[in-house]
């Protein structure tokens, strides 16, 4: 049985997650302008790496991300350098079922990131905010992690995220 993000929030933080996505896809079933198309199985055109839905709560509210999974060893070690542009609403996930500390740098990385330690209840631990391209300097989590999300340089302070919030995504 594949384990999924869902399954170590909350009940009740689940429902939401799960409400609020639902209720972002019947929105784009109807055609609405401003939410993108959501394909069964995505594939970003830069990378060819898997592109799903990301859910942060933050004070109640659902902020809504598509991102990348990056799965194996060598996408994760790739992650996105050489990238230089990056949707303000997109992303990317490295999931790490088993449970490690993280470190993350910013070598061959062009534009700057927020790199998010989420934590094994899925709740943000500590995020490393703006993260200098090119900076070879390690950027730790807090403890044990059930990923990592890498999103633009400052989008988490201008949304608000930060730690505590849940995290919820489906591999």
């Amino acid at each position: 049985m594949r384990r999924t993000a869902w399954r170590w929030l909350g009940a009740g933080m689940a429902a939401m997650i799960l409400a609020a996505t639902l209720g972002a896809c019947s929105s784009q079933a109807k055609g609405s302008a401003h939410a993108p198309a959501v394909a069964a199985r995505a594939v970003h055109p830069v990378s060819g790496l898997r592109v799903i839905d990301l859910t942060v709560m933050h004070a109640g509210k659902a902020h809504r991300f598509r991102v990348e999974v990056a799965q194996t060893p060598e996408q994760q070690e790739r992650g996105l350098m050489f990238r230089t542009a990056m949707g303000p609403d997109e992303g990317m996930i490295f999931p790490m079922p088993d449970g490690r500390y993280a470190s993350f740098w910013m070598k061959n990385t062009v534009i700057p990131l927020d790199i998010i330690f989420i934590g094994l209840d899925h709740r943000i631990l500590n995020i490393a905010a703006g993260a200098k391209p090119y900076d070879e300097t390690p950027l730790y989590s807090a403890g044990p992690v059930s990923g990592v999300l890498e999103l633009n340089g400052g989008r988490a302070a201008q949304l608000g995220i930060g730690p505590g919030d849940a995290v919820g995504w489906q591999e």
